[in-house]
């Protein structure tokens, strides 16, 4: 039997910094939505699965939407960081550029089996989810904006339309690879169709 010393040290070890536990909390989160789906997912039954009280769950999370928008901007952020990973590998000719972003994007919006589509049907109807959504659109806007004006003579106003309207396409297609509708590779070739007619 341990002591109770030894029980002191074992509880010492298991805390964490804010950050951290903060962290924890979304990956087991995310855990529940992948293995039972995302009504089972609430505040408790998170505080049950990390093995720390409710209390703690509440510190970071005040609601079940709290939870959902934290969620559904963490994984869009890996998204982002894939992208950019990606992007500033790309060569710095248009052709391969094009087929760099194509390929990063679609990858990158249909990764995770499709639990950011997930979370945010979860948030279907909330005020924050269309406040979050506008910024993480604006993001991505801006994210292509600056890889595709080297290869555009249009105006800011008029790459900003463009790209915002590549975006919708994109998601449009990762969502069709989700749902079974296309295959990866045809939904990559037909985005870099798309992001090089924008460009012409």
């Amino acid at each position: 039997m341990a002591s109770l010393s030894e029980n002191s040290l074992s509880r010492r070890a298991r805390r964490l910094s804010k950050a951290d536990r903060r962290q924890q909390l979304l990956e087991t989160a995310l855990a529940v939505i992948r293995e039972e789906g995302a009504d089972r997912l609430t505040l408790g039954y998170l505080a049950t699965r990390a093995g720390v009280s409710k209390p703690v769950v509440y510190d970071h999370f005040v609601d079940r939407s709290g939870l959902l928008i934290a969620l559904y901007r963490w994984i869009d952020s890996e998204r982002i960081e894939a992208f950019r990973a990606a992007m500033a590998a790309a060569p710095a000719d248009r052709d391969t550029t094009i087929a760099r972003l194509a390929e990063a994007y679609i990858r990158c919006a249909s990764d995770l089996t499709g639990e950011f589509h997930i979370v945010g049907a979860a948030l279907a109807g909330s005020a924050e989810k269309a406040e979050v959504y506008a910024e993480l659109l604006d993001q991505s806007v801006a994210m292509f904006v600056a890889v595709l004006q080297p290869f555009s003579d249009a105006s800011a106003d008029v790459a900003t339309r463009r790209c915002i309207g590549l975006i919708g396409a994109g998601e449009a297609l990762s969502a069709a690879i989700i749902r079974g509708r296309t295959g990866e590779a045809d939904a990559i070739a037909t985005f870099a169709q798309l992001v090089g007619g924008a460009l012409s």
